[in-house]
């Protein structure tokens, strides 16, 4: 797929992050875009930036409120496109949806690591069962799955438990691999990518305490600040004097610095997804700390989980931890 000119594009988690901005370089590229998101807020916000890069007459931006980790809502959101959009047919699909949490199953409620998981791989899976149809009608037309480093890494550090995303990123790793002969056998004309983003400035961090625990409060919970506590420690963080408040500071701190101080901006991120696509590459890296990742990962397989490969990872990408 050369261009996207007059096509029409699914983006799950449009709201934010790189699901906005994919939004935003689609439409500029004269693409037709379907985004769903639990915010009909942010979607709003995404819509209006969208406009305001003067849409060719015609072009269409929908905005469809959904759970992508609940069937029911996919099915309404596919029912919706086809009446908004005009259309029986669509050409990109854009599994972007994520949410972080749940990582440890010892210290985190099995609610939270099934709400990381449904999302991350369910909402995935759902997405190819639901508009797979659309997609076959289509003359042309690319899956894109966002897994992430985490889906051929499972690890965030030393000291910190990261079950929940990393199985869920994993799974979406291995299913879009096993897709391209599925596809190549049964539809030949549908081509899939996954994507493995590195550090990417995006809101993840606290979009993913929102959809956890239903709040768009930024205080945190009693245990809230007991997890925090216990993974500041396990990072080696000193919280013997830390206050309740410093926590909460803390807390705040890292979600800054996770979105304003990343090697990559979710603008980038998407240039790289849409260069990806048009270049038919089944396998996007994003960012440069992706590239270094992986290659070390392959290089000493057997030493990816240990403490001196951590720390050269750290030092050879520039990561900001703790």
């Amino acid at each position: 797929m050369k261009d996207f000119a007059g096509k029409i594009a699914v983006i799950t988690g449009g709201g934010t992050g790189m699901g906005r901005e994919l939004a935003r370089q689609l439409v500029a590229e004269g693409c037709n875009v379907a985004m769903c998101d639990v915010s009909d807020e942010a979607m709003a916000e995404t819509r209006r930036l969208c406009e305001t890069e003067k849409l060719p007459q015609g072009l269409r931006v929908t905005a469809h409120v959904a759970d992508v980790s609940i069937e029911d809502h996919y099915t309404r959101f596919r029912d919706e496109l086809i009446e908004q959009q005009a259309t029986d047919k669509i050409h990109l699909l854009f599994n972007n949806a994520g949410i972080g949490g749940g990582g440890s199953l010892f210290t985190n409620t099995r609610e939270a690591w099934e709400r990381t998981f449904n999302i991350c791989w369910g909402g995935v899976y759902l997405g190819v069962r639901t508009f797979l149809p659309l997609l076959v009608k289509a003359d042309e037309a690319h899956i894109v799955n966002t897994s992430s480093v985490n889906g051929f890494w499972a690890s965030v550090g030393m000291g910190v438990s990261h079950t929940a995303y990393a199985s869920a990123k994993f799974a979406v790793k291995g299913f879009t691999e096993a897709l391209i002969n599925d596809l190549r056998l049964n539809a030949p004309h549908v081509k899939c990518s996954v994507v493995m983003p590195g550090h990417i400035g995006t809101s993840i961090v606290s979009n993913s305490r929102k959809v956890q625990l239903g709040t768009d409060s930024d205080v945190m919970s009693a245990d809230e600040i007991t997890q925090a506590r216990q993974r500041l420690k396990g990072l080696g963080v000193d919280v013997a004097t830390m206050s309740d408040a410093d926590i909460q500071q803390m807390a705040l701190d890292r979600d800054r610095i996770f979105r304003e101080e990343a090697p990559t901006t979710a603008a980038q991120a998407a240039k790289i997804i849409l260069d990806g696509v048009k270049a038919d590459r089944w396998r996007i890296l994003v960012g440069n700390d992706a590239h270094i990742l992986d290659e070390r990962v392959r290089k000493t397989p057997e030493q990816a989980y240990t403490a001196e490969f951590y720390q050269a990872v750290v030092e050879a990408t520039g990561w900001r931890v703790g």
